[in-house]
């Protein structure tokens, strides 16, 4: 071959490969620059939409989370939607509402997520972001990752239990020493027959309870649904007798009850105030309870089962999640973020609420701020958290059905085997008519 054709061909090739070898690095640059161009800004102007199915007000997001994210996030925008006639979950969904962040209590937050398809796995994200899950309240992140198949749906933001609230002035009315921290049932129940009189025609009663959360919190950490078989567990396990019988119709077996009809409910301990002892959430220290006189009122922790020492009710978490309509799920956890760090959680606590990090600093905070410092918030943390069990995404509308008979059982009308024959039928129709629905 001639001289010249072979350096011709020898220029040809050093020159494709050169072309080669800028085409590739450009690429790498055009790759990178692309890359580059979709990564998040946190620094970004944003717009959330905000939604709760639980009816929460704009003024309760506000105060809870809403002005807190706007001090922190000055540049994002937050749109709050209140659940209401024609602005309910599926009203939204229907007009094509891209809802960035939906939040709601353990059990609700996952039967609003599967019902309307809103999953938004953010395992990625918590990758990303760098969050520790071993900073949370784990046996509320093992429940929202059972419910998930492993994924993570929500995060936890708040976390409530149940404990004893008491009405001072009851006790100091006949002279019955105020209730303590570490009771059982049984010492509760005899304090609470001191109290159940009726004086110059006024009827005390002397504990209550509200019958659903105290059954949802349950510390036999007994679920309405047996996820292997998805059938009610009302019949299945001996505890739920034991369980009905020491919370509802022990409490119940004075005559003073009967002329009730029914147990106490909350309105009886609030604005009438002849409920000595009154079991309910831990989140209603201030505020939820409305025409409280905190003055009057303190609290201790919940009683506890004889076989179970130390062990209080099960955790009640408030979750948030990214939702899969979001058009801007960076920006969404981004906010999401914001409620989980430690100084969110630390002002939270001051003003009473148990933070959802397991940190024993940001405990020690609880009440400081709040409007009655000097209440007994030891009791919040007095036993540990009952393990959340195993449930499905319906779990939490099986709850009013195992409660629906409470009265007639507690009045002593029904017998305990009657009744739950009647909660198990009444469970298994609400099984079956939301699997139609799937």
């Amino acid at each position: 071959m001639p001289k010249k054709v072979i350096t011709t061909l020898a220029l040809i090739t050093a020159l494709s490969a050169f072309t080669a070898a800028c085409s590739g690095e450009n690429g790498k640059k055009d790759a990178a620059a692309e890359a580059a161009a979709n990564q998040f800004n946190p620094s970004a102007p944003a717009e959330l939409v905000v939604f709760s199915p639980s009816g929460a007000t704009e003024e309760s997001f506000n105060t809870r989370y809403g002005d807190y994210l706007k001090k922190k996030l000055p540049h994002y925008t937050f749109k709050f939607i209140q659940s209401k006639q024609g602005s309910t979950l599926p009203e939204l969904i229907a007009a094509g509402e891209k809802i960035d962040l939906l939040y709601h209590t353990i059990g609700n937050y996952e039967y609003s997520i599967s019902q309307y398809n809103l999953q938004y796995d953010m395992t990625e994200l918590i990758k990303t972001n760098k969050i520790d899950l071993n900073r949370f309240e784990p046996t509320v992140i093992e429940a929202i990752k059972q419910v998930s198949d492993g994924k993570m749906y929500a995060l936890p933001v708040n976390v409530f239990n149940m404990v004893l609230y008491y009405n001072k002035s009851i006790f100091d009315k006949f002279g019955v020493p105020y209730p303590k921290d570490g009771m059982t049932w049984e010492e509760m129940l005899a304090i609470a027959k001191k109290l159940t009189r009726s004086d110059n025609g006024q009827q005390y009663y002397g504990f209550a309870s509200s019958p659903q959360h105290i059954l949802r919190l349950n510390q036999f950490s007994l679920p309405t649904i047996d996820v292997a078989t998805g059938a009610p567990t009302i019949n299945k396990n001996d505890k739920w007798k034991q369980f009905f019988q020491t919370v509802y119709i022990d409490p119940a077996a004075d005559e003073g009850y009967r002329s009730l009809k029914k147990i106490p409910p909350l309105n009886n301990f609030t604005k009438e105030q002849n409920v000595a002892m009154w079991a309910f959430l831990s989140s209603h220290i201030f505020g939820d309870i409305k025409g409280v006189n905190w003055d009057h009122v303190d609290m201790v922790s919940l009683p506890t089962f004889k076989e179970l020492p130390g062990v209080g009710s099960q955790a009640y978490p408030l979750y948030f999640g990214v939702t899969s309509l979001s058009r801007n799920p960076e920006a969404a956890f981004h906010a999401l973020m914001q409620l989980t760090s430690v100084e969110f959680q630390t002002t939270s606590a001051k003003q009473g609420n148990m933070p959802v990090l397991v940190d024993e600093s940001i405990r020690q905070q609880i009440g400081k701020e709040a409007e009655y410092p000097d209440k007994n918030y030891k009791a919040l943390y007095f036993h540990t958290f009952a393990p959340i069990p195993p449930r499905l995404p319906y779990d939490a509308n099986l709850v009013p059905t195992y409660t629906a008979q409470t009265n007639p059982l507690a009045m002593g009308t029904a017998d305990i085997n009657t009744t739950f024959r009647k909660i198990e039928e009444a469970a298994q129709k609400v099984i079956d008519d939301i699997r139609k629905t799937k």
